[in-house]
């Protein structure tokens, strides 16, 4: 005699699971909250021109300098991001003489709008220099503003000269130099080692850049 075999149970399906995203907790809220309320406690010690230092972050910020610290491992790291957050587009150095192709007169706005911006961060930059200057290494945190300006000056010289070998190592030696005028390291230079007022020192370098600009464009 067969004996009859068991029906196996039927198979139940279950239900497909849906993962929903993880909603973020309310200590990495706050810590956003901490984070951006340390930046913007920066930008707005930065944008006084006075001296900017950790302690006085802190205080704005309402945290601690501990805090503030574990935030960001350096001065000079908080005030790269918070710059980033201040700095103007280089066409807005331009705006003024935007219809002009003239090499001369671009590099005379964006060599003033440079140093009038950093005349209104000085607190800020120094100390942003002071820290690349110490460890050379972190040289990158600094936002090299100038050499955007540089570039957006000679854009149009650059783009009707063509492109020759003479006019590239001309254009290329050009930058270097006004660099090196159009820096902030030269406005300190000017106030604090020659005497110059600010707005003496910002004419000594627009002449200069100026004077560089015509020398090697206009009558190299």
């Amino acid at each position: 005699m067969t004996t009859p075999q068991a029906t196996p149970p039927a198979q139940t399906t279950q239900p497909t699971q849906t993962t929903q995203p993880t909603q973020p907790t309310g200590r990495v809220n706050q810590k956003r909250r901490t984070h951006a309320a340390i930046v913007a406690a920066a930008s707005e010690l930065m944008l006084t021109g006075g001296e900017v230092t950790m302690p006085e972050v802190a205080k704005a910020a309402l945290v601690s300098e501990a805090t503030a610290y574990r935030y960001f491992p350096d001065l000079a790291s908080l005030l790269s991001e918070a710059m980033a957050d201040t700095l103007p587009a280089p066409g807005e150095a331009l705006a003024a003489v935007a219809d002009s192709a003239d090499p001369v007169v671009r590099v005379a706005a964006v060599a003033e709008h440079l140093a009038r911006l950093v005349l209104g961060r000085q607190g800020a930059v120094r100390a942003m220099i002071a820290a690349t200057i110490v460890r050379p290494g972190s040289a990158s945190a600094r936002p090299g503003l100038r050499f955007g300006l540089i570039d957006e000056a000679l854009r149009p010289y650059a783009e009707s000269a063509g492109g020759g070998k003479k006019v590239k190592e001309t254009l290329t030696q050009l930058k270097r130099d006004l660099s090196v005028v159009m820096g902030a390291e030269a406005l300190f230079s000017l106030m604090d080692l020659n005497g110059l007022a600010p707005e003496e020192a910002v004419a000594s370098i627009v002449r200069t850049a100026t004077t560089l600009t015509r020398a090697m464009l206009v009558t190299g």
